[in-house]
């Protein structure tokens, strides 16, 4: 009698066990699917169009490079300055707005290369105070390479829109 008892008791944990071990994969697999159904992440239209147009501004103040680079060359302090501190003074500003917009995957690349450049541009602008035109000369280059960096996180989308605008 006691090993009848014994023995269907065990035919039922192992029931229970076979019950438990199905529920378990099946919230396992429902887990796995994370409810992204293979769908990417994107950028929606709004973000995109406020990326654009912050990267409107931040292209426009690298296209003024040229003009900053012959103003180091010529080692004209006072308009090298007047540059950094008009025309694209606002780049900081643009970065960190088009930096929030992008995707969470791609935001920490944009955010070191926008502080690399930041750095390099107040370099450029401590090189013009001390009038040091090595120290110039080198923190240019920074800034030239920064700008060519950071272009480079921009959407696909927006840089193909403001090729063709």
């Amino acid at each position: 009698m006691v090993s009848a008892l014994i023995s269907g008791l065990g035919q039922q944990l192992r029931r229970l066990a076979l019950v438990g071990v199905a529920t378990l994969l099946c919230f396992g697999l429902a887990a796995c699917d994370g409810g992204q159904s293979g769908k990417s992440p994107t950028i929606s239209d709004v973000d995109m169009a406020l990326i654009e147009r912050q990267a409107e501004g931040f292209l426009a103040a690298r296209d003024r490079l040229p003009e900053l680079a012959e103003l180091v060359n010529e080692r004209n302090w006072v308009f090298t300055a007047n540059l950094i501190h008009g025309p694209m003074q606002e780049v900081g500003r643009e970065m960190s707005y088009i930096n929030q917009r992008l995707l969470p995957a791609d935001r920490p690349e944009a955010n070191t290369l926008a502080q690399n450049l930041k750095t390099a541009m107040a370099q450029l602008d401590e090189a013009t105070k001390l009038q040091d035109g090595d120290k110039l000369r080198k923190a240019y280059i920074q800034v030239a390479s920064g700008f060519g960096r950071y272009a480079q996180v921009l959407p696909d989308q927006v840089k193909a829109d403001l090729k063709q605008a």
